[in-house]
């Protein structure tokens, strides 16, 4: 130990720990971790939908579109994404709600759910939506019968109602499936 304490490198540190010890501040301190739910929000007329993020494959501006004949109303069409076909629904027609009209917010919401592939055109995206557990709520009692099989939950935020969309239950619903006219 005699050696250390006349060699002046180890005073030199010995003297900058301390000067860092004098100085130190303490790390803040977490108090409490809040569980977040993370999805996709997606505006159809007035109400706004939240689908999981995991349920969302990808946005995209509404490509251009062919027509298929024979089909339901609400499938707009087929359309060239990157080589790949993919059918295109009007959400909020299938929906029995108001059709989608094409505007500049409109976007459309690729889904791969349960071998199913297929764009859904909704009025706008709100983007990612991040909703914390005291934030959940009940869905409401009058909730028409052409959404309740889809949705699994609610969160209210800031006098807004958001409605969980399940991605998974829209693509394996036997009317989603039956696309001919």
């Amino acid at each position: 130990m005699k050696a250390q304490a006349a060699d002046p490198a180890f005073a030199t540190l010995a003297a900058l720990d301390r000067r860092a010890r004098q100085r130190e501040t303490a790390l803040p301190v977490v108090e409490e971790v809040r569980q977040q739910w993370a999805g996709v929000g997606i505006r159809l007329g007035a109400r706004r939908l939240v689908a999981a993020l995991g349920e969302v494959s990808e946005i995209l501006t509404c490509p251009a579109l062919s027509p298929v004949p024979h089909t339901k109303p609400w499938v707009r069409g087929i359309a060239n994404v990157r080589g790949n076909l993919l059918p295109i629904m009007d959400l909020g027609g299938f929906l029995g709600r108001h059709s989608v009209l094409m505007t500049r917010l409109s976007r459309v919401v690729v889904i791969q759910q349960e071998g199913v592939q297929a764009g859904l055109l909704v009025d706008e995206v709100l983007g990612m939506r991040h909703f914390f557990d005291e934030e959940r709520t009940d869905v409401p009692a009058d909730l028409g019968e052409e959404l309740r099989p889809f949705v699994t939950g609610a969160f209210a935020r800031d006098g807004s109602l958001w409605l969980v969309f399940s991605m998974r239950a829209l693509a394996t619903h036997p009317n989603f499936l039956k696309v001919a006219g």
